[in-house]
């Protein structure tokens, strides 16, 4: 996808004491702000656990660069978090080790999609309706308000892309949540979320990034937007910023940890999948890094008005749209393609 807003390029960094072993244990995020949470919420306090020195480096997702590594037996990477995507390929592909969760003794507690043979979820994030409350007169409560410009005047951001963005028109246009991808998946469904983003193409400020959409909706050039929630919230935290959103139709989908395939480092790797898959580790993310928690212990330990904060709050789920991964993987070349002669069209 990229459907995220956490991926920078590459850092390697150490954590533990003592001389590096010849090949250590190898965890690897999304980079910045968010990994940089993790470092401190869970790859710290793994090595105080374990004495297992831990390496990081982050990367920006695709699916051909992890096969690749397995492919090849050239596995220099051993625990990745992956996209939804990237989770469903890799274990229909078995580039990934099957998880031991007898060991690990938390399957039962993730919710749906949250824990598979293959993968450990981390975090659940959404791609909400979202505007800064200082600039817009009155709140927009769905898609709907955002092909609203004559309550709503000014321009909208949405994610330069077919994925999410054909999602979003349907909804607009009337079309329940539970029912999208049963429209999209015929030719008039098609259409028709192409009929509903002709109606406001010049109202568009079209972003490709999660920084830029932050800095659009910062600086007044965009009046409402399509917005990564975890971004979002930590944006509004750290810049003092009055960043709103509402769940209500928001699109998600669950990253996970995964273990390389033929990785010397097993053991190890399934060890740290295991430290962080526990509820007491996982409640301790949101306060940092505000993403939903796929696990429901985790959240019952939260505070009521934590957890409220969260798309994963039972309250706040009922009306979002699960990505469907299968969907996507088998149309996002053709879905592209048209996406992209449409944006070319004056």
């Amino acid at each position: 996808m990229t459907f995220r807003g956490l991926a920078l390029g590459a850092t390697v960094l150490a954590l533990g004491l003592g001389p590096a072993a010849a090949r250590d244990l190898t965890v690897v995020g999304w980079g910045g702000a968010g990994q940089a949470a993790q470092a401190d919420i869970l790859f710290g306090p793994f090595t105080e656990k374990t004495g297992h020195t831990l390496q990081q480096e982050s990367w920006g997702g695709g699916y051909g660069i992890i096969k690749a590594k397995v492919d090849t037996g050239d596995i220099n990477w051993d625990v990745v978090q992956v996209e939804a995507d990237e989770l469903e390929l890799g274990c229909t592909d078995g580039i990934y080790e099957p998880l031991d969760w007898d060991a690990i003794g938390t399957r039962d507690q993730f919710a749906e999609g949250g824990a598979s043979d293959c993968g450990a979820g981390t975090l659940t994030w959404a791609f909400a309706l979202s505007w800064d409350g200082d600039k817009l007169d009155g709140t927009p409560t769905s898609w709907a308000d955002m092909w609203d410009t004559e309550r709503f005047p000014g321009k909208r951001g949405l994610r330069k892309g077919a994925k999410g963005s054909l999602e979003i028109a349907l909804m607009a246009d009337g079309v329940p949540a539970a029912e999208v991808y049963e429209v999209l998946a015929t030719p008039e469904g098609v259409d028709r979320a192409f009929a509903k983003l002709d109606e406001i193409k010049s109202d568009v400020v079209w972003w490709e990034s999660g920084a830029q959409v932050l800095q659009l909706l910062g600086a007044g050039e965009v009046v409402m937007t399509a917005a990564y929630d975890g971004r979002l919230k930590m944006a509004a935290r750290d810049e003092k910023r009055n960043f709103q959103l509402t769940f209500n139709e928001a699109l998600y989908a669950t990253d996970s940890w995964v273990i390389l395939k033929g990785t010397p480092m097993k053991d190890e790797a399934m060890q740290l999948v295991s430290f962080m898959s526990q509820p007491e580790n996982l409640s301790k993310m949101p306060a940092v890094l505000p993403y939903g928690v796929p696990n429901t212990a985790a959240m019952e330990m939260l505070t009521p008005e934590a957890a409220s904060e969260l798309l994963t709050a039972p309250e706040n789920f009922g009306s979002a749209l699960a990505i469907d991964t299968w969907f996507w993987v088998d149309n996002i070349e053709a879905l592209s393609a048209r996406f992209n002669a449409w944006l070319a069209q004056s």
